[in-house]
């Protein structure tokens, strides 16, 4: 587990992302259309983001796996 957390929240772009690591990763595709992860060179999931976050209702959570090497 991280030691720290990162969090970026942009609401003019309604975007969330969320750090686990400064490591240098790339953005892939998860099975949700709004969610990407982060990875890092061997596959560890080191983030993710949410593309139009705030169309997600508060009494139903946002659901998707995160693919770990």
């Amino acid at each position: 587990m991280a030691d720290k957390v990162k969090v970026w929240f942009d609401a003019e772009a309604d975007y969330l992302e969320v750090r686990f690591s400064d490591a240098a990763g790339h953005m892939q595709a998860t099975k949700h259309d709004a969610v990407m992860e982060r990875v890092d060179a061997q596959g560890h999931v080191i983030g993710f983001s949410i593309l139009g976050v705030s169309r997600f209702k508060k009494d139903k959570p946002l659901e998707t796996d995160l693919v770990a090497a």
